[in-house]
């Protein structure tokens, strides 16, 4: 199932990511994609935040990698310096690993990637607003729009 949100600023983005970390699982596999500075890695710190992590999640860029502990691992993946590697860097490792797996730059690596994944698609509208399409099974799309909703109504 495939849904649309629209968020007004980098809080809701964030909002909107807590919740479906709330919902995710050991070995659930998500991929992000969006132009650069779409918010990407801003909404990967909410999922962070979903997941119980303490720590100031950044961008793993250069290091295409970066580890974090939670109620589950995390682990984020960068993988735009990678388009022209034929490095095999232990993907599989942490794709099919025990914790939850954020991909950026997806479209660099898809022939490690599994075959269910979560797709999240995030575009400019404005400058702080943002559309995000999500790619969900159809079991946690619902929970995530009711959530997101709620958390919407209460503000």
């Amino acid at each position: 199932m495939v849904f649309q949100i629209t968020t007004n600023n980098e809080d809701e983005t964030k909002q909107l990511a807590f919740v479906l970390g709330k919902l995710l699982r050991r070995g659930d596999v998500l991929t992000l994609e969006g132009d650069l500075g779409a918010g990407k890695t801003t909404f990967t710190k909410g999922i962070a935040k979903g997941l119980g992590i303490k720590r100031n999640v950044t961008s793993p860029t250069f290091t295409i990698l970066k580890q974090y502990e939670g109620t589950m691992p995390l682990y984020h993946i960068d993988a735009y310096r990678l388009e022209h590697s034929e490095e095999d860097i232990g993907f599989d490792e942490f794709i099919y690993g025990d914790g939850v797996t954020i991909i950026e730059w997806p479209m660099f690596i898809r022939e490690y990637l599994p075959e269910n994944i979560m797709k999240i698609t995030i575009q400019f509208v404005e400058e702080t607003k943002r559309t995000i399409k999500l790619e969900l099974d159809m079991e946690r799309e619902e929970q995530v729009q009711q959530a997101f909703e709620a958390m919407k109504e209460d503000e």
